[in-house]
């Protein structure tokens, strides 16, 4: 008895320590703490039948239709790897309050080719590690080149957001800073269609994954997340 609950402090004390400190690198997604974003039979997901398939624990979608989890989250630790193809557009969704009216009420984190030309000459508040149309991250081109597996850790807490690209801490977010629907914090515009302040959103809500964007494919494994 004495070893669960000296068990169960330690991994209370480790949460809050991770939370509490931006990350510097990727966690180790191990123990019992850490639960799969989404069952390989997609049972624990919510989805357009047929869209989304898993292919040797490798999940992508044929349309651009969401995946989301069929339970809300509020603060949490998400450790995934994602790989790009030629011009993909995609986003780790977090927060979202409405799933069948995602885009002004969720924060999405951005996945992108940078390196095709529409993405590279884009706002780099659009760019892959970016909270999308909101903050850019602090380095673009952190995602590598289409066919290789990237790593994200996307840590949400509060109204702050860390997101680590391939073991590099490319973004800290503080959402309650955004508090117009017009520009952001640093004088940049926000996207008509995200007509909701990030710092009025509600902090729990459903995540999910973009689908097959303006025809170009991503590609998901290894999706782990762990409540703080």
């Amino acid at each position: 008895m004495l070893k669960s609950l000296l068990t169960c402090l330690t991994l209370l004390l480790s949460a809050s320590l991770f939370a509490q400190t931006p990350p510097k690198g990727h966690p180790n997604p191990s123990g019992a703490s850490w639960q799969p974003l989404f069952e390989y039979d997609l049972s624990n997901a919510s989805y357009p039948k047929g869209v989304w398939t898993y292919d040797e624990g490798v999940l992508t979608a044929s349309a651009d239709e969401a995946i989301w989890t069929k339970v809300p989250y509020d603060d949490f630790v998400l450790d995934l790897f994602f790989k790009t193809a030629d011009g993909t557009n995609s986003g780790v969704v977090v927060h979202c309050s409405d799933t069948s009216n995602w885009i002004p009420n969720s924060v999405e984190i951005q996945i992108a080719d940078d390196y095709a030309k529409k993405w590279a000459d884009s706002p780099t508040n659009w760019q892959c590690g970016a909270v999308f149309g909101h903050q850019a991250a602090t380095k673009q081109q952190v995602v590598k080149r289409p066919g290789e597996w990237n790593r994200y850790t996307i840590t949400a807490q509060g109204k702050m957001l860390y997101i680590v690209l391939n073991n590099q801490l490319v973004n800290t977010v503080d959402l309650s800073k955004f508090t117009s629907a017009k520009s952001n914090p640093d004088g940049s515009p926000v996207p008509e269609w995200l007509s909701k302040p990030p710092a009025e959103l509600p902090m729990r809500g459903f995540i999910g994954l973009q689908g097959k964007h303006a025809g170009a494919p991503i590609y998901f494994r290894s999706m782990k997340i762990r409540t703080l």
